[in-house]
C-alpha cells in the first residue's frame, strides 16, 4: 500500500473514531442533565408536558455576559447549545471549557462571524476550518454542527467538511432590542414543540430575556435539550 492510501486510511479510521467518541460524550452529558432535571421535572405531571425545545445563542463567548448566562442556566438546571466564532474562542477558552463541562453543545459560527457571499466561498471554508481547530484545542472534540452568519449557506459544505448547518424557528431579534421582557414575550407567545430559538450571549438584556423564558417555558412544561436531541433524536 503507497503512502497516499494509508493516510487517507488513516484519516478515515480517524474520522470513524471521532465520530464514535463524540456520539459517546454526547451521551453521558445527556444522561447528566436528565439526571439534574429529574426533581424539577417530578413536579410537572405527565398531561402536562408540552414537549424539548432548544435555546441556542450566537456570536459569543462574552468574558462578561456569557459568564452571567452560564451561571443562571446552572441554576435553572438547563442546558443550550452555543454557536461560537473562533476569535472569542481563542479569547476565552475558560468559558468555552466551562461550557462543556457543564453539558452545553458547542457549534462553529465562524472566525470572524462572516457572511457566505458568491465571492468570498475559499475564505468562507477557512474561516470555518480555523474556528474547528480552536474549539478541538480547547475541548478534544470534534463539531460537526455550524449556524451559518445571517443564515447564509452552500449544501456543499456540508460533505465537503462534514459539517451540519442549524438555523433557527423562532427570532426574537433580541440584538435590536434592550427590553428583555419584550424579547422574552415574542418567544414565549410563539414557541411550540421541537422549537430552537435564537438569541445572543453578547448583551445584558439577551440574558435577562433567556431566564425569562426559561422560568415560563419550563412553568407550562416545557424541557430545554441541545440542538442535537432536536435534530437528530
Amino acid at each position: 500500500m503507497n503512502l497516499k492510501k494509508r493516510c487517507i486510511l488513516f484519516l478515515m479510521m480517524d474520522l470513524l473514531v471521532a465520530g464514535i467518541l463524540y456520539t459517546q460524550i454526547r451521551a453521558e452529558h445527556r444522561e447528566e442533565n436528565r439526571n439534574q432535571n429529574v426533581m424539577a421535572a417530578a413536579n410537572i405531571k405527565e398531561s402536562d408536558r408540552k414537549g424539548r425545545i432548544c435555546l441556542t445563542f450566537d456570536d459569543g463567548p462574552s468574558p462578561v455576559y456569557t459568564k452571567q448566562l452560564l451561571d443562571g442556566l446552572a441554576e435553572r438546571g438547563v442546558v443550550a447549545t452555543f454557536f461560537v466564532t473562533g476569535k472569542n474562542v481563542d479569547l476565552y477558552p475558560k468559558i468555552i471549557k466551562r461550557m462543556q463541562d457543564e453539558g452545553h453543545l458547542i457549534g462553529n459560527h465562524t472566525y470572524h462571524h462572516t457572511q457566505l457571499t458568491a465571492v468570498n466561498a475559499d475564505s468562507f471554508e477557512t474561516e470555518i476550518t480555523r474556528t474547528n481547530a480552536s474549539i478541538r484545542k480547547v475541548t478534544g472534540e470534534e463539531t460537526i454542527f455550524i449556524r451559518p452568519p445571517y443564515g447564509s449557506w452552500d449544501k456543499k459544505y456540508e460533505k465537503k467538511l462534514n459539517m451540519f448547518p442549524v438555523l433557527w424557528t423562532i427570532d426574537p431579534l433580541d440584538w435590536c432590542s434592550t427590553d428583555a421582557d419584550c424579547v422574552a414575550r415574542k418567544v414565549v407567545t410563539k414557541v411550540r414543540e421541537n422549537d430552537i430559538i435564537l438569541l445572543h450571549d453578547c448583551y445584558d438584556s439577551s440574558v435577562k430575556a433567556a431566564f425569562l423564558i426559561v422560568d415560563e417555558l419550563k412553568k407550562q412544561g416545557y424541557e430545554f435539550v441541545t440542538v442535537d436531541e432536536i435534530l437528530f433524536d
